[in-house]
């Protein structure tokens, strides 16, 4: 789960992490107040209005304007407000603004880049930083990976003293700023752990001209699977930012992400869905979506599966991979032949079953009466399926 940087700066504050002051609007009409706001308490004219979407870039789209005085933060979140920004992480369709941040301005003396991140191959969380701030770290990565300092954190005892000295070192820093980076680095692992995050970004992390360090920016990704312990989190979430197929998927307890293929997966297990989409690209496809139906799908599950998956008008085909073991052949059998009389399906379909009770689920779909390909394999399945996709194009 994403939320937005007003959002993750009000949760970077309550942890005593430094960020500037600011307010949070739902419309623009506030704005001219929120910025006279700043301007009396910091004594500074300078303000920042930021549009607040759940994607990176949006200074490069339009969507962040320095400004200076009240009337000026005004027009610049009307010409921001309701305004579609499109950048590297929005996709070509963009996202619409529908939230503002009005913030105080920074005298800004060097941009840096500062992240907690959970690794998955040495299963540790990670501090990344660098000196390259306020741009693409997947860009730094690529054409300049040196710049990248990295101390990994042992759960058994935290994050070390002599850690937070080594990145202040290999960033630069000096003064005020090199011992205030250990105190922000301990609350980024508190906010981390506390709140069950996934990631913790702040980019840029700014260097002020009287040598402070402050949050400019804050990103951070909460784990949907510690939801249930976190309540808190329903408010947060911004449904507006959300696609509404994958909002009704998270009702129906399905696991679905829409991407861009043609070929609907309907899949078992999340590691086997990996597989599937694996595959489907091996044999020359785009898969349409990641769905994962849970070990224990009922017939209801499948059947709301296959709806989710046909709201989508680029998918031409699906392929259905089944491993039966909680859940039995004979009841996603059940569920595939109900759902597609129910959603009167129009698009080839390709079976996989496999596991307990397979010869019953099979003799179901033969008996069906519904133009339903059977495969025997995962292999066998995905090709099949690519080929009536592109001979049905």
């Amino acid at each position: 789960m994403n939320v937005h940087e007003y959002q993750a700066k009000e949760l970077f504050r309550s942890y005593g992490i430094p960020v500037p002051k600011g307010t949070p609007l739902l419309e623009p009409k506030g704005a001219r107040a929120a910025a006279q706001k700043l301007i009396d308490e910091t004594g500074n004219e300078v303000v920042v209005v930021k549009a607040q979407i759940h994607a990176g870039g949006r200074g490069k789209a339009g969507g962040v304007k320095v400004v200076k005085g009240a009337d000026a933060a005004q027009k610049a979140a009307d010409e921001i407000f309701g305004k579609v920004l499109v950048t590297h992480q929005t996709g070509p369709e963009g996202k619409k603004v529908q939230r503002l941040l009005v913030e105080q301005g920074l005298a800004i003396g060097r941009e840096l880049y500062l992240a907690l991140v959970l690794d998955r191959e040495t299963r540790r969380v990670v501090v990344m930083a660098s000196t390259e701030g306020g741009v693409e770290i997947e860009e730094v990565a690529a054409k300049t990976p040196e710049k990248i300092l990295k101390v990994v954190i042992d759960p058994a005892i935290g994050l070390q003293p002599f850690q937070a000295r080594q990145l202040g070192f290999g960033l630069g820093l000096t003064g005020d700023a090199f011992k205030e980076l250990g105190g922000m680095l301990s609350a980024m692992e508190r906010v981390f752990m506390k709140e069950d995050c996934s990631q913790v970004e702040i980019n840029p992390l700014v260097v002020t001209k009287d040598n402070h360090i402050v949050a400019l920016d804050g990103k951070v990704n909460l784990d949907d699977n510690a939801e249930f312990r976190h309540k808190e989190w329903a408010q947060w979430r911004d449904l507006s930012e959300e696609k509404q197929v994958e909002i009704e998927a998270k009702a129906a307890g399905l696991s679905y992400i829409q991407l861009e293929g043609n070929i609907g997966c309907l899949v078992n297990g999340a590691g086997l869905a990996m597989a599937t989409m694996d595959i489907i690209k091996h044999y020359g496809g785009q898969p349409a979506n990641f769905l994962d139906v849970g070990g224990g799908a009922s017939k209801e599950a499948v059947t709301q599966a296959f709806k989710i998956i046909l709201t989508s008008e680029t998918v031409k085909g699906i392929f259905v991979n089944i491993f039966g073991g909680i859940a039995q052949c004979d009841t996603i059998a059940a569920g595939v032949i109900a759902a597609s009389k129910d959603v009167g399906l129009k698009v080839p379909l390709v079976v996989r079953l496999e596991g307990t009770n397979v010869e019953l689920g099979r003799k179901m779909l033969s008996e069906s009466g519904l133009a339903i390909t059977p495969a025997a394999t995962m292999g066998e399945g995905a090709k099949k399926i690519v080929e009536l996709v592109k001979g049905a194009a």
